[in-house]
């Protein structure tokens, strides 16, 4: 069974559900507050929040994933035109039983403070609290790093710190190999990265050289590691005026372990 909800003060404004894949068109306009509710028999699941956001793959330790609605101040901004504006809203769920090799850390769907959707990334800092620089930005799938601000250029900005840490949790054990980092990359208005290190909680350690280029970086993670977690930082920055380093995109490739 799976199920859809639109929840307003405690209240269930609508509601479609289905034996193995839900799929709701909310007709109405979203208010400040409102949630989305997604109750399923698996925790394996393709769910799409919005038809403005792509689906994500995603975790869900007990089967039920809530998503607040980003309707207030900048927040929307990190979401594609139109999304969760008008009066006419798809949402669907339905099971995920592909485990083949792939990015495991991209989730559209992720939020910043309390989920119960993985992954989910999380940092020490984000500049201004604002949400074009939160550390969600880093796995919303899109990759385009040439400029700054809303979307599509979220990214995780660092506040000028020189402690900052990115954690990835995906919330059960993974088996993964390799990540790839795309750095912002506007120019000259950024900085960049010339190392980092990335810290996995089975105990291995990794550092790696970066550059100031437009594109993906390849760090090879030196074999198979199986982890729930896993954290960047040690971060140095280039030797340039700018303040202003940035992540636009991390990707971690593997496999979910089989029970």
């Amino acid at each position: 069974m799976s199920k859809i909800e639109v929840i307003r003060n405690g209240e269930i404004l609508c509601c479609a559900q289905g034996s193995n894949e839900a799929q709701l068109l909310f007709r109405g306009e979203y208010q400040q507050g409102d949630e989305l509710r997604f109750t399923t028999d698996y925790q394996h699941a393709v769910v799409q929040v919005d038809q403005a956001v792509k689906p994500a793959r995603v975790y869900l330790p007990d089967c039920v994933f809530t998503f607040r609605l980003p309707l207030e101040g900048i927040d929307p901004a990190v979401y594609a035109p139109g999304a969760f504006t008008g009066d006419m809203h798809l949402c669907t769920i339905r099971p995920d039983e592909d485990n083949s090799y792939r990015n495991l850390a991209c989730n559209p769907a992720d939020q910043r403070g309390e989920v119960t959707a993985y992954p989910h990334a999380t940092a020490n800092v984000e500049t201004r609290n604002e949400s074009w620089f939160c550390a969600r930005n880093t796995i919303d799938g899109e990759r385009i790093a040439c400029g700054h601000g809303p979307w599509p250029f979220g990214s995780w900005g660092i506040g000028a710190r020189m402690d900052a840490e990115l954690t990835l949790d995906f919330g059960r054990e993974v088996e993964v190999d390799r990540m790839t980092l795309y750095l912002r990359a506007d120019f000259p208005h950024d900085a960049y990265w010339i190392h980092g290190t990335v810290a996995l909680d089975d105990g291995c350690e990794i550092s790696f050289p970066l550059e100031g280029i437009d594109g993906p970086q390849t760090i090879d993670l030196g074999g198979s590691h199986r982890i729930r977690t896993m954290k960047l930082y040690k971060l140095i920055k280039c030797d340039n005026p700018s303040a202003f380093p940035s992540l636009r995109q991390i990707e971690v490739y593997g496999t979910d372990v089989q029970a």
